[in-house]
């Protein structure tokens, strides 16, 4: 049985890599953003160009690029808020639901999204945490799970309206196809109560 204060250090320990991990990748992100800044914007051709061999690229790099720091820093607030959540839940959960929404976000704003338009930036992962978080409680049924569903949808369920067309310059299919890749994670990785819960 282990001990309090070695519980404690493990506990202490996972916080820690859990910080490394989130301020990690947001430092790859402001310092691609500075890069950028200094050769023009030009990265941000890069982005997913829907319908197009060359947009394919995007697909790979689209939460990696930004419209500049304002930008940048909305999605750095949603990262931090939902990334930290959706890590303390379960680790391994992050890495599945950011991968799945890097990739399912970003092919399906390539197949729908409109004709010559490019879209950058990390709102789709913000959206595919979201998501995840809103509907984990749902798949799972488990009390803590389905509190922390309420909790998201209270404080911020309006996001929800970000996945609807209508704001000029906001990439609507990026929102809309990472947070149903969200909600794709949380039925995949949904743990079940065992039958005497």
């Amino acid at each position: 049985m282990k001990s309090a204060s070695t519980e404690l250090k493990a506990i202490k320990g996972d916080l820690k890599r859990y910080a490394f991990v989130l301020f990690g990748f947001i430092a790859v992100l402001w310092g691609l953003e500075v890069v950028d800044i200094v050769l023009g914007q030009s990265l941000n051709g890069l982005g997913i160009r829907p319908r197009t061999t060359a947009g394919l690229i995007g697909v790979v790099l689209h939460p990696l690029l930004h419209g500049g720091l304002g930008h940048l820093f909305g999605n750095t607030i949603g990262i931090l808020i939902f990334g930290w959540m959706v890590m303390l839940r379960e680790e391994s959960h992050f890495y599945a639901v950011t991968g799945l929404t890097w990739l399912i976000g970003g092919l399906g704003t390539w197949l729908v999204g409109a004709t010559d338009s490019v879209h950058i930036g990390a709102s789709g992962l913000v959206f595919g945490y979201f998501g995840y978080l809103l509907l984990a409680g749902f798949f799972e049924r488990r009390f803590f799970s389905l509190l922390l569903s309420v909790l998201v949808l209270f404080a911020w369920g309006g996001m929800i309206f970000g996945v609807l067309p209508g704001q000029a310059g906001i990439s609507w299919e990026g929102h809309l196809f990472g947070f149903l890749a969200g909600v794709l994670s949380a039925k995949i990785l949904a743990k079940k109560p065992a039958a005497d819960d």
